[in-house]
């Protein structure tokens, strides 16, 4: 590896990356990921920061924007001293940005590539420093569900975990459909790979899966194509052969299938120490030499590229401002103003010698001049261009009189430039017409007529009206207790509050609320608004545009099976939901089972 800053690490900035982003003027391209590509920039003191710029292909789903909102939010709250602190965001421009501190090493999943696989005592350092930042993380109400080598930076002091929670913005959004994937099968657990379920334990998993990946060099689920490593995480268990046995303990019960099995953060970290001669201290000596190099050069930052210079308009030439003129008629001068004398200033044309360039065709009349009015100085912040000056002998132009204005001398023909103005005069009354018919109602062009009249008015407008989204149909979700599901989810799948917040207050499209101590069970969204329909109504797009009984909570003791529901999401998406009944009283986890008819972005997007 060069010691270049433009070595691998540090690409130069391409024609398509933009120069300046909230105001940082980018100085190099750190990486690019699935959600968007970091840049390297610097705060007006001089710190160096990274800045991910979102791809547009979220930036223009309004159900990404709604999450990435909420998860910069909280990410926001996150202080601690194994992750990489957000600095500065937008998440409302054209195209939103986050802005963290700079970790001056390389990504674990680097280090591995180039290095191979590390000491078991870096390992064990790595393990419980992810443990601290997964601690102060959850303590935030995120869960990373993104916890991979990528996410993890190696710094001279220990290591960063970086995109905390960011994922879920992303995560099974309607841009599934188009082939865009977020998150890494391989680090996956598998509630979250079968069934969509994340929870801080999910988390746990992915830590187990992180520090064998450090300590053996490779996955422990094999490679391959996505469907195959999913399927070895569900129903196989890791290869932990080539393990070192100083960390089984640790791994052995991070990787457990069942989340209530796997240790918490604390008893990790106690499970590290245990398995260390030496008592675990982050140092400048936790990393080996070689990967220590890395963070070296990557002390060795490009500067920010220097604003260019603004280009000086060039003042215009002689041959410029004298060009021939067409008469233009007196303005009398404003009062209080005096004419500004230009034309005595003006340099004197010489004639060209016959034959040389400009000069007049022997036979050709040259037309007689005219007097070029001057006019007042009303606003003298430029200096005014200086006037051709004519021979003695112009007479002056006629003034205006009360009863009718004096004509001056007859203007000299100018056929060409007479037929442009025309032509533009005519283009700009067709322009006119068309505008002013797209903005009346059908009908009003063309004498009047109505629709039936068969006016092309009503064909017009109707092409402009917004067609109706096809509808998507999920059959049989099974939404446990206090669990949630997001429309623009493909396939919607039930997920507890990821903010702490709890479904009956947080931003639920549908929520299945069940309280424990009373045993009050409520259906309801947290982003919108329900009707329940009566039995005479069939549900439908139509029906569930045209209802107004609207409502955030429904009791199940109001439903029955085959009732249907009507749900209007903040985010512009309308689906009807089918009640299919509820798991028995005497289980300790209930759940409901809906089916789901799903118009995503059937309205605007509501403004909060």
């Amino acid at each position: 590896m060069g010691s270049a800053p433009s070595a691998d690490f540090f690409q130069p900035l391409k024609a398509d990356d933009p120069a300046v982003v909230g105001g940082y003027r980018l100085a190099a391209v750190l990486g690019s990921g699935g959600m968007g590509k970091v840049y390297l920039s610097y705060t007006p003191g001089g710190r160096p920061i990274a800045i991910k710029v979102i791809r547009p292909e979220f930036s223009e789903d309004p159900e990404f924007r709604r999450r990435f909102q909420q998860e910069v939010r909280a990410a926001e709250r996150v202080q601690g001293l194994y992750t990489a602190p957000v600095i500065d965001s937008d998440t409302e421009g054209a195209q939103p940005w986050l802005a963290t501190a700079y970790v001056p090493g390389p990504s674990l999943a680097h280090a591995v590539a180039r290095h191979g696989a590390l000491p078991v005592r870096s390992v064990l350092l790595l393990t419980v420093g992810v443990a601290e930042a997964l601690h102060v993380i959850h303590g935030a109400g995120i869960v990373h569900r993104d916890l991979k080598p990528a996410n993890v930076l190696l710094a001279s002091d220990g290591p960063r975990v970086i995109d905390f929670g960011i994922a879920r913005a992303a995560d099974s959004t309607a841009l599934t459909s188009t082939g865009v994937s977020v998150g890494t099968p391989a680090f996956m657990a598998p509630e979250q790979a079968s069934a969509g379920t994340v929870t801080p334990a999910t988390d746990v998993f992915a830590l187990g899966q992180i520090a064998a990946f450090t300590a053996i060099g490779a996955s422990v689920f094999g490679d391959g194509p996505s469907h195959a490593v999913l399927y070895r995480i569900v129903h196989e268990d890791p290869d932990l052969s080539a393990l070192p046995e100083e960390l089984r303990p640790v791994v052995t019960r991070c990787l457990s299938r069942d989340p209530a099995d796997r240790p918490t953060l604390t008893e990790i970290i106690e499970l590290c120490n245990a398995a260390s001669e030496a008592p675990l201290r982050q140092g400048e000596d936790w990393l080996p030499r070689a990967v220590a190099g890395s963070i070296t050069e990557r002390l060795r930052l490009p500067a920010p590229a220097p604003t260019p210079a603004p280009t000086p308009t060039p003042a215009p030439t002689p041959t410029e401002v004298s060009a021939p003129q067409s008469p233009a008629p007196a303005v009398p001068a404003a009062p209080g103003y005096a004419p500004t004398e230009v034309a005595a200033a003006a340099p004197t044309r010489t004639a060209p010698a016959p034959g040389a360039p400009g000069a007049v065709p022997p036979g050709y009349r040259t037309p007689p001049p005219y007097p070029q009015p001057s006019y007042p100085q009303l606003q003298p912040q430029h200096p005014p261009y200086a006037q051709p000056a004519y021979a003695p002998g112009h007479s002056t132009p006629p003034p205006f009189h009360t009863q009718g204005f004096v004509p001056g001398p007859p203007a000299p023909p100018r056929p060409k430039r007479t037929g442009l103005i025309v032509i533009g005069a005519v283009a700009a009354a067709v322009i006119g017409l068309v505008v002013l018919g797209s903005l009346l109602p059908d009908g009003s062009v063309k004498g009047g007529g109505d629709k039936a009249s068969g006016g092309g008015s009503a064909s017009s407008g109707a092409a402009q009206q917004r067609p109706d989204p096809q509808p998507v149909s999920y059959q049989g979700i099974e939404v446990p207790q206090n669990h949630q599901l997001m429309f623009a989810d493909n396939p919607p799948r039930p997920a507890e509050e990821p903010t702490g917040a709890g479904v009956f207050y947080g931003h639920a499209d549908l929520f299945y609320y069940r309280d424990t101590l009373f045993g009050d069970e409520k259906f309801g969204t947290a982003n919108g608004k329900l009707v329940l329909l009566n039995n005479s109504e069939k549900g439908s797009l139509e029906t569930c545009r045209a209802v107004t009984r609207f409502t955030e909570k429904i009791g199940l003791d109001q439903l029955t099976d085959g009732s249907q529901v009507c749900v209007l999401s903040k985010a512009g998406h309308i689906t009807l939901a089918t009640f299919r009944g509820r798991s028995g009283v005497k289980e300790e986890t209930r759940f409901i089972t809906v089916d789901l008819t799903v118009w995503r972005n059937a309205e605007a997007a509501a403004k909060n």
